[in-house]
């Protein structure tokens, strides 16, 4: 049976393992260890919110993880926006609705906690049917030192109707030393 939690302090390294080996087997061990690091990094952060940093267990066992954290654009909207990052799920057990199940959880809980939209960088294929758009629609953009390969790459979603209303500018992931 698989159930869906908000981070407890049991599953912290079992969760930092999920995320290292997912992203070690679908780019590099260098990349596993980056997004493990950020991880770690967000959660020392003000940023950092453990009731949206969810798992999906298996007989007890993470299968499927994403956090959601604050985020803000040029010092802005920390209040109402969160970022998607990162999503993972065991590789043997995607493309069965384990990181829909999550997102959609983590959305409804997001939108309960007063956010209004969500940011993610990915492929669009993974985020379109989650209801993300292209975030240049609603002027939101990559700063200079974001290198997307397509500008569809960086998305946002509506928590709330009107959620997107007056966020705009530049994005840019200074805030976190593992991706400067």
């Amino acid at each position: 049976m698989r159930t869906i939690i908000s981070m407890k302090p049991e599953y912290l390294q079992s969760s930092l393992e999920l995320v290292e080996q997912v992203f070690t087997d679908h780019e590099s061990a260098e990349e596993g260890r980056t997004v493990r690091a950020l991880v770690e990094e967000i959660r020392s952060k003000k940023y950092y919110l453990p009731e949206l940093e969810l798992l999906m267990l298996e007989d007890g066992e993470p299968v499927g993880y994403v956090m959601f954290s604050r985020f803000h654009i040029e010092g802005k909207y920390e209040d109402r926006l969160v970022i998607l990052t990162p999503a993972a799920v065991k590789t043997n057990l995607q493309r069965q609705g384990i990181s829909r199940a999550l997102i959609e959880h983590g959305f409804k809980k997001a939108a309960e906690m007063g956010f209004t939209a969500a940011l993610v960088e990915g492929n669009p294929a993974n985020y379109r049917a989650r209801g993300f758009v292209t975030s240049k629609k609603h002027g939101i953009v990559a700063g200079p030192k974001i290198h997307l390969p397509h500008e569809d790459c960086l998305m946002v979603a509506e928590l709330a109707p009107g959620g997107l209303e007056g966020i705009h500018g530049e994005v840019d992931y200074s805030i976190y030393e593992v991706l400067s």
